[in-house]
């Protein structure tokens, strides 16, 4: 991988499965990009709500205002309007959730915004939101103790490159967008699945290491424009040169070794 790699998108997604947020700059912290997966929906008994099996999902926009102390998030969904989801607290009700086998106890957001995602989605749910001091290992095949994250499905954040996508483009009958894989990090001036050999790296003084190409689950067969599957593709065309282990892999997931500050525009550089 070259030096003249560079970020050329960061996007955020601060709900779970909802759609995301595209940024200029963000700030990294203990869980990854700042407000990324620190909200998610789940059923009345704690379980994990997302895309692979209510895409709809897909069609509910955030929003983020961080000009405040503390970050307002807002939800929209077209013919539902929009709601204000309120800020939880150290007296917030607490829920348990299961998420991939980690129990957490975190936070509930509230009945107002549980009674309106409940309504979009024609499912019972509770939105819920994770504290900056409850702990979520990631797995320790693959991370170091104290390496965390937020409800991402593992790991703090997922990288692709645009040269990936399009190799991937090209063998389809019609293109797909990145928004079919919910990166965190795009980056370009590489060939394409250089983001495989991703190791040590760093972007703007920020260490970072790539830890496992990302495994795909159906999402990706989701439309985010119509909020239902379409199809089989692209997962059918990955699973013809990009399976291994009886998994499609695209994308490789990202662990980060101290907080900073990224921008579009800044460099990859390899350390190793």
């Amino acid at each position: 991988m070259t030096s003249e790699v560079k970020v050329t998108r960061l996007i955020i997604y601060p709900v779970k499965s909802l759609a995301g947020i595209e940024l200029k700059e963000s700030k990294i912290d203990n869980m990854g990009l700042k407000y990324d997966r620190r909200w998610m929906l789940v059923s009345p008994d704690g379980k994990f709500l997302s895309q692979r099996t209510i895409p709809q999902m897909a069609l509910i926009k955030t929003d983020i205002d961080a000009s405040q102390e503390n970050a307002q998030l807002t939800l929209s969904m077209e013919g539902k309007g929009s709601h204000i989801v309120a800020n939880t607290d150290d007296d917030s009700e607490k829920m348990d959730v299961l998420i991939w086998g980690d129990e957490l106890q975190v936070q509930k957001v509230g009945a107002e915004a549980d009674a309106w995602l409940s309504d979009c989605l024609g499912v019972d749910c509770h939105l819920v939101y994770i504290a900056d001091d409850v702990m979520r290992q990631c797995d320790l095949e693959f991370a170091e103790e104290g390496e965390q994250t937020g409800f991402a499905d593992g790991f703090p954040m997922l990288f692709i490159s645009e040269e990936s996508l399009s190799d991937l483009n090209q063998r389809l009958d019609k293109d797909v967008d990145m928004r079919r894989f919910r990166p965190n990090v795009v980056i370009a001036g590489c060939d394409a699945y250089a983001e495989d050999d991703l190791s040590s790296f760093s972007i703007a003084g920020v260490p970072m290491k790539g830890v496992k190409p990302c495994s795909r689950c159906p999402m990706p067969m989701v439309d985010p424009d119509l909020g239902k599957r379409v199809g089989q593709e692209p997962i059918a065309t990955l699973s013809k040169y990009r399976k291994w282990n009886n998994k499609v892999f695209f994308g490789m997931n990202v662990i980060h070794q101290q907080q900073g500050v990224i921008r579009v525009g800044d460099r990859l550089e390899q350390t190793s």
